[in-house]
């Protein structure tokens, strides 16, 4: 099977396991994948992921993260750069998603990091999605 945009089958796995009150999804691994589960972590939006391997390949299990009425910690996830039409961003176009309360995650030559870390540090990047 080819994928044209893993990170969008990513997302969307994510968003249908929340849609149905999964406690964990399974997505194939790979570093950007790895990195945008580990910004999700960081950013509380998800409780843990590990790396499992699956006969030969590795896949990501990300644990998902729920509050005491069942109700998921990501409300929205939206990919924004696509292969097809990859989107930059500066240190002085860096966006506030959500009116603050949301995040945007950025590919910087130092890493994957909340768009906010971005700012700080004075860098820019690709502009690979929002979660809120």
């Amino acid at each position: 099977m080819s994928q044209s945009d893993p990170i969008a089958d990513m997302l969307t796995r994510l968003r249908n396991a929340l849609a149905v009150r999964r406690d964990w999804v399974v997505v194939p691994s790979s570093k950007i994948k790895k990195a945008v589960a580990q910004v999700l972590k960081d950013e509380s939006y998800v409780s843990e992921y590990q790396v499992v391997k699956d006969g030969v390949r590795e896949v990501l299990r990300i644990h998902l993260r729920y509050d005491d009425n069942n109700q998921p910690a990501i409300n929205g996830l939206r990919r924004v750069s696509k292969p097809g039409l990859r989107v930059y961003v500066t240190k002085k176009e860096l966006p506030r998603f959500y009116g603050g309360r949301g995040i945007s995650i950025i590919s910087t030559p130092q890493g994957m990091m909340t768009g906010q870390e971005a700012w700080r540090k004075g860098i820019g990047g690709e502009l690979i999605c929002y979660t809120w």
